[in-house]
This record gives structure tokens, C-alpha cells and sequence, in this order.
């Protein structure tokens, strides 16, 4: 039988909640520890979800010698100093993303990760679940020719606050960051790296940037359209268009994944499993685990650097900054 892991949450904010939630359901998955820098966040979020510790304290969390595995879901500007601390403490980490702020922030915590021997992986929860894996698999399997065109948004009305992670730049505030990093990850995942970046920002009144649009092309000739907002509630699909078909999901639900081709026109299904499946990467990680590997074959280390990489460049095409940071 496989170890019986013990999870710390490291930040007990909306995030949090639905990993913690999933989580709960697996066997091999004890939730052991929740740390906020507020006593009453952690020991409410250890009641709900049945915690057996609780920590105001970070420090003090990641001393703890039963903590075998920490999911780091702070704002992504405190992600390097989070993952540094747990790294350094030997802490296997699974950290949302976005990863970091930037590229340099991302290589310290690859770095640290190397050096102290100990697994690090980005939370990107949509590249373990059946949905996304079954399209993988159409695209592999399916006579539809090459990849010529992705077409991938994420949108949601979000609510003026200059304070808030979606508008205060010392948090890295901007959809880019937020939400567009699921587009720029779809694009990654099936196309590749980019050779050339063109991007078309809409800034807030704190500066920070509230909508993007990026076009991307490749060296095969194949194209990228990306949008994130925070002030439209358009759908939040992907479309992906071939030599001989086009294949339409909706990123999160477990709707149909939609085929058409000349001759035919399918819904194909799949397997979704339970919960809305942030479940896949903690088992996923778990699994990592239990052949002593430092990070995710699927997920590996050198895709996080190409991804912040991207996003990088996007940020320098668009003019965002983050004064702590940059």
C-alpha cells in the first residue's frame, strides 16, 4: 500500500478551499496542518475542512516534521519567499500559479528545489484532469491533420478594488498573471514556444493590467489568439482549429468536448471523476512521491521556466511592470 501522506495548507484563502476540498476525498491523503499569518483564518479553515493542526506562523508550520507535503496558494507575488521556506525545510511543495512573478523568481525556486533535493511543481490543476487529457488524445489520435490555430479565453466580471489581488500591482495584480496564464498554458501545452509575441493591454487606474489580448505565431506557421478580462463575462472556451476539423471544449466544466470534421460532427465524453478536479494533481503529486522523483514527469520543471518565460515576454510587449518585482 502506498504512504499515507500528510498536506499542509500554507494560506487558507478561496483556493485553498476547493483544493482542500477535493483533497479530503483521497485515500492516501491526511489532512494534517493549515497555516495563515491569522490564527482565526487557519483554525476556522482546519474546522471546516477537519485539519488536525493549525499554525499562525509559516515558519513554524515548516518546522514541523510531520508535514510531508505543503500547498502553497498565497498571492503569486509571495510565492518564491513561500516555496524558498518550505524547500529549504525539505518540504515537498506544490505551488499555485501563477509560479512566481517572473523568470528570475521562478529559477531561484528551481534552484532551491534542486539543491535540497526535494519536489517542487506548479499547480496547474487543468493538465491532470480527464478533460484536458482526452483532448491531448484526440489531437494525437484523431485524423485532423496539423494544428494551425488556438484560440483560448478567460474571463470574469471582476469587482473594482485597488487593494485587491486583481488590481494591486504590489500583489502582481492583472488578468495576465490571473487568469490569462491559462490560455498562455493551453498554447504552450499544444503548440509549443512562440516566435514571435504581439499583445494589446487595457490598464486600470492603479496601472495594473485589467484585460489583454496576445497574438502568437510559430515557426510552423501556426497561430495563437489569447484574451483574459476582468470586465467581461464572455465564455471561457477553447477552440482549436486543424487542417481537417476543429475541436471546441469548455475549460472547466465537464461538458462534452465538441469534434467537427467534414464528415462528421461528435460530442465526445469522458471520464470526469468527482469534484471539479483539482483531486488529479494532488494524486499526481502523491505519486511523484512514492518513487522519490523531485518533480512531475508531466509537469516538469523546464515547462514552468518556458511558461514564465512567455509571459515575460508578453509583460515587456504590453508595458506591465510590477515595481517590487521588476
Amino acid at each position: 500500500m502506498n504512504k499515507k501522506y500528510n498536506w499542509a495548507i500554507l494560506g487558507c484563502g478561496k483556493i485553498a478551499k476547493k483544493f482542500a476540498l477535493e483533497l479530503k476525498g483521497l485515500p492516501n491523503a491526511n489532512l494534517y496542518a493549515a497555516a495563515s499569518r491569522n490564527l482565526d483564518n487557519a483554525t476556522s479553515f482546519a474546522s471546516e475542512f477537519g485539519f488536525e493542526k493549525t499554525y499562525d506562523s509559516y515558519k513554524e508550520m515548516v518546522k514541523d516534521p510531520s508535514v510531508d507535503i505543503v500547498y502553497i496558494a498565497t498571492p503569486h507575488s509571495h510565492h518564491l519567499e513561500h516555496s524558498l521556506l518550505c524547500l529549504n525545510h525539505k518540504k515537498a511543495v506544490l505551488c499555485e500559479k501563477a509560479f512566481a512573478i517572473n523568470s528570475k523568481e521562478v529559477l531561484q525556486m528551481v534552484n532551491a528545489s534542486k539543491e535540497n533535493n526535494t519536489f517542487l511543481m506548479e499547480a496547474f490543476w487543468v493538465r491532470f484532469r480527464p478533460k484536458f487529457k482526452k483532448v491531448l488524445e484526440l489531437i494525437k489520435n484523431e485524423d485532423l491533420g496539423k494544428l494551425k490555430m488556438v484560440k483560448s479565453d478567460f474571463n470574469f466580471l471582476g469587482e473594482y478594488n485597488p487593494e485587491s489581488r486583481l488590481y494591486n500591482l504590489n500583489l502582481g495584480a492583472g488578468s495576465l498573471l490571473d487568469i490569462g496564464i491559462y490560455p498562455v498554458f493551453t498554447s504552450l501545452m499544444l503548440l509549443g514556444k512562440p516566435t514571435q509575441i504581439k499583445a494589446i493591454p487595457q490598464f486600470s487606474p492603479t496601472g495594473s493590467e485589467e484585460s489583454i489580448t496576445v497574438f502568437l505565431s510559430y515557426k510552423n506557421g501556426a497561430t495563437a489568439i489569447l484574451n483574459s478580462s476582468f470586465k467581461s463575462d464572455y465564455k471561457n472556451n477553447v477552440e482549436l482549429s486543424f487542417e481537417k476539423g476543429h475541436i471546441a471544449y469548455d475549460r472547466f466544466s465537464n461538458e462534452p468536448i465538441l469534434l467537427q470534421t467534414t464528415t462528421k460532427n461528435q460530442q465526445i465524453t469522458f471520464d470526469a471523476g468527482p469534484n471539479l478536479g483539482y483531486q488529479f494533481e494532488a494524486m499526481h503529486v502523491m505519486e511523484c512521491l512514492d518513487k522519490n522523483l523531485t518533480e512531475s514527469p508531466t509537469l516538469p520543471l523546464s515547462t514552468s521556466i518556458d511558461l514564465m518565460s512567455i509571459l515575460d515576454t508578453i509583460r515587456k510587449e504590453a508595458g506591465i511592470v510590477f515595481p517590487n518585482h521588476d
